[in-house]
């Protein structure tokens, strides 16, 4: 007997059989329960997501020998045959190859007789967006007024291209793209009926790879199972798929935090050994950037994948957030540009390189995040006097020496004696504090000194960024600071009934109202402005007023 490919040996037989689509299925169930049939049904949904399978059960429960039923028997001759693909009255057409008027004349002239064998005589188009305009103006009076005995089921994959005049007439279900976590579970599943022996990390790559879709999944499965010797194993899935070694992406990541650009080099020389996928390099960066930038604003989750949880915990205690957001969205920019370069690897490493190179120096250190631009952007050394003083001409004037910068110092902690009312926003900005503590830091206001406890108001739209860990290192900065130990008591909220108290980004958001209110005022009532509002009926357009900072230079 010949082998029978695994999507098309599970392909779901039953609604409850079928993976995910519960709104679908809920729909189509109460429908057939209750009797309320509509004549016409547009399934629409990306490849792989069940639209042909969902009309096939569709089928079988409206011609099933024992009724209209939502759970057909599978064992009756017109359940059979529809799952065999030779049920008479079952007529799929694929409108892929039969775009042409005729094609669908010809189909629409045999809709006046009745079913030969079953209770309904079912049409099932598939990719029904490739049917001509004339092929739509034939089927559209068919379509709205059918005979009695007529069902029509309609797939397709872009729905876009169906004239309104069409989806108007039909009952339109949308069908989702599956999550990795259903797929997973569903290879789990068959591969334990069919004793496979399998790795869970490896299910989680082919789930993750099918992008969505639960037969792209099966067909990876078959394929993992040939290339790996009849077991699914990490290693060999690897190394099918092209996937990067995730310790790879993670190395690759901390470097780019320690602006180290020669390490990254020396790995992507490691990587290039194992024929990798650049274009899945970036996109697993970017990936693992998403799960860093969720950790900073929400905190550790419980979400199941292959990260390690600590490991992007302590990744985003030292990247900044404004470091997180500029490395994803160049890497989705140098993934989208990748076909662009000269080849795939230099691509790739260009797309790292830029991420340091846009990298934000100045503020990040003058706020205490980020690393010392020196570290960042080392500078030539300056060659030698001696050597300059050879290379010089003989008339040429003295040349003076090099100016050396002094290395900065840090500030000596101050003695819980000098201790006054800090301004607050300039306080953190000394703070050295990163990532998750600093957004923390930013959206408290200072309230009050009591005894060695400093009590704080934090923004309640901002409870997610406190955690006990966040509040000891910030507790723990303000010690070292000030020379003595201190203890941080946080409120939601607790600064509003201080008027005079507020959080560093509400400051900022003040000023910069501020500023563009005199702005606003200051264009308004310039001369020339108010001449051209004279003479030519002006308006100024407020919304493209952009105050200038006056902390920035020209």
């Amino acid at each position: 007997m010949s082998y029978l490919v695994l999507a098309r040996k599970w392909r779901p037989k039953t609604f409850a059989d079928t993976v995910g689509q519960e709104h679908v299925l809920k729909a189509l169930v109460n429908a057939l329960e209750s009797g309320r049939l509509h004549h016409a049904y547009l399934f629409a949904g990306t490849r792989g997501v069940g639209k042909t399978t969902i009309a096939r059960i569709l089928a079988k429960a409206l011609n099933c020998e024992t009724g209209v039923t939502a759970e057909p028997c599978g064992v009756c001759s017109a359940c059979v045959e529809i799952d065999e693909g030779r049920f008479v009255d079952l007529i799929e057409v694929d409108a892929a190859s039969k775009t042409k008027v005729d094609d669908t004349r010809e189909m629409l002239d045999n809709v006046q007789y009745a079913p030969a064998r079953g209770r309904y005589k079912v049409y099932l188009i598939d990719e029904v967006h490739m049917l001509s305009k004339s092929s739509f103006n034939a089927l559209l009076k068919t379509l709205e007024e059918p005979p009695p005995h007529v069902k029509f089921l309609l797939a397709t994959t872009d729905p876009q291209k169906l004239p309104v005049t069409v989806l108007s007439r039909c009952l339109q279900f949308n069908l989702s793209r599956l999550t990795p976590g259903l797929i997973g579970d569903r290879l789990s599943y068959i591969c334990g009926e069919e004793d496979i022996e399998f790795e869970p990390a490896a299910i989680k790559l082919l789930a993750r790879a099918a992008d969505g879709s639960l037969r792209d999944a099966l067909s990876l499965l078959d394929q993992a199972i040939a290339y790996c010797g009849g077991n699914v194993e990490t290693d060999g899935v690897a190394a099918m798929l092209g996937t990067i070694d995730r310790g790879h992406v993670m190395r690759v990541l901390r470097l780019l935090s320690a602006a180290d650009g020669p390490g990254i080099l020396e790995t992507i020389e490691e990587i290039d050994a194992q024929f990798p996928d650049y274009e899945r390099l970036l996109e697993d960066l970017a990936r693992v950037l998403q799960r860093v930038a969720i950790i900073q604003v929400i905190g550790a989750s419980e979400r199941e994948d292959e990260f390690d949880t600590e490991e992007l915990q302590a990744i985003a205690d030292e990247l900044p957030a404004a470091d997180v957001q500029l490395f994803y969205q160049t890497a989705l920019v140098g993934r989208r540009d990748l076909h662009l370069a000269p080849d795939p690897r230099s691509g790739a490493e260009m797309a790292l390189l830029r991420m340091l190179a846009f990298r934000p120096a100045a503020p990040s250190q003058a706020a205490g995040g980020g690393k010392p631009a020196a570290k960042a952007r080392p500078q030539p050394k300056a060659a030698a006097p001696a050597a300059r003083k050879a290379r010089a001409p003989v008339d040429s004037a003295p040349v003076e020496p090099a100016r050396v910068e002094p290395a900065p110092v840090e500030p000596a902690p101050v003695a819980a004696t000098d201790w006054s009312e800090p301004d607050w926003t300039s306080l953190i900005a000394t703070l050295g504090l990163k990532g998750a503590v600093r957004m923390l830091a930013d959206n408290c206001a200072y309230l009050k000194r009591d005894g060695q406890t400093i009590y704080l108001g934090l923004d309640s739209r901002s409870e997610s960024t406190l955690t006990p860990q966040r509040r000891e290192a910030l507790s723990e900065a303000l010690s070292s600071h000030f020379g003595e130990r201190l203890k941080v008591d946080i409120a939601l909220d607790a600064h509003r009934d201080q008027p005079e108290a507020e959080t560093p980004v509400e400051r900022a958001s003040r000023e910069n109202d501020e500023r563009y209110a005199a702005a606003r005022e200051s264009i308004e009532s310039d001369p020339n402005v108010q001449a051209l509002k004279n003479m030519f009926s002006a308006e100024l357009k407020s919304e493209t007023i952009e105050p200038i900072n006056p902390t920035q230079s020209d």
